[in-house]
């Protein structure tokens, strides 16, 4: 059975607040890890009115510590704006206190604009040294070599695994000559996904942490009992795009009946460019565009997303996207 994870942004809904998103998804954390997902990642965006996890390993602590099984993990940690041994540091202590269930996935954006971007980078940061800063955090969760005169405590020899993400070819050659795991944000950025993806299958080289390559892609999933009813809830992340392209990002909107019926062509083209990689839908929709992208696609696991408006709303999409994931499974095995 292809593995189905969870990404959430932690969404901040208008009249809401960060601390109903953290307890938003405290629950949506429990109730994945009941029906069987994989992993659960949280993102790393800052100055954005819609998403509350800016202080991402904060809040994978706070997930780590109300679950059990399910591993949870940074999807992702922006490494331009901290140093190697920070976040060696950070994850080295989440593994401590929660061993085996830890994930790091690096980023090369500062998830941010530009402005703030300039306001969170250390001085001496060039996102142009990821590949150098990604090798130093994976030197800092080695066994210290003897005299070595910066260890991470905790962190040396905890050995958490590392992922790169990414939305460029960029990306897909560095996981590729490193062999480690690669995940690509087709959810929100899928113009590269199939060269990206071929880049690194073609040039992958076996490695201590991988001897195959393994591909996790991004996607939006909006399940609800019919196709009306998931659009309407879809409504509410297709508004948060046109908004974040319009340069007037703020949270997530109440969804609107037909919306993307309303908007004009600008809008439409944002909308469908941006969630060129969704399913949204009853689900025996959804299992048809799942699917067909997993076989377009050949991916090891799908990571998904959802920020509906709705809170109840979002955990039925995910319980329904199980049952879509286990009869997508059960047919597969009869094959």
């Amino acid at each position: 059975m292809i593995p189905f994870s969870v990404l959430d942004l932690a969404p901040i809904t208008e009249g809401s607040d960060a601390a109903s998103a953290f307890a938003n998804s405290v629950d949506l954390a429990r109730h994945a890890e009941d029906l069987g997902y994989r992993r659960y990642w949280l993102a790393e965006h800052h100055n954005m009115p819609g998403i509350a996890s800016a202080a991402t390993a904060v809040v994978i602590g706070q997930v780590a510590a109300a679950t059990q099984r399910i591993r949870v993990g940074a999807g992702g940690i922006m490494l331009p704006n901290h140093s190697p041994l920070v976040v060696a540091e950070q994850f080295g202590t989440l593994d401590t206190l929660f061993p085996g269930r830890i994930d790091l996935g690096l980023g090369r954006a500062p998830g941010t604009d530009q402005t703030t971007a300039r306001a969170l980078r250390r001085e001496g940061s060039d996102p142009q040294r990821f590949p150098d800063e990604v090798a130093e955090i994976l030197a800092l969760f080695d066994e210290p070599e003897p005299g070595q005169a910066v260890r991470a405590i905790p962190g040396a020899g905890r050995k958490v695994p590392v992922w790169i993400l990414g939305s460029s070819l960029f990306g897909a050659q560095l996981a590729a000559a490193l062999g480690l795991p690669y995940a690509f944000a087709s959810h929100f950025a899928p113009g590269e996904l199939m060269n990206a993806l071929a880049h690194y299958r073609e040039n992958f080289r076996p490695s201590r942490f991988l001897d195959k390559p393994y591909a996790m892609v991004g996607f939006n999933a909006y399940v609800a009992d019919t196709d009306e009813e998931a659009r309407f809830h879809a409504s509410s992340m297709e508004q948060s795009f046109v908004a974040l392209r319009q340069g007037r990002p703020g949270p997530i909107p109440p969804p609107v009946a037909g919306y993307r019926e309303r908007v004009g062509r600008f809008e439409r083209a944002v909308i469908e460019q941006t969630m060129a990689c969704s399913a949204i839908g009853s689900p025996d929709t959804v299992e048809w565009e799942i699917g067909r992208f997993l076989k377009a696609t050949g991916a090891d696991e799908l990571i998904v997303t959802n920020s509906s408006f709705d809170h109840a709303a979002r955990c039925r999409s995910y319980e329904l996207l199980a049952g879509v994931r286990n009869r997508i499974a059960a047919k597969a095995e009869v094959s």
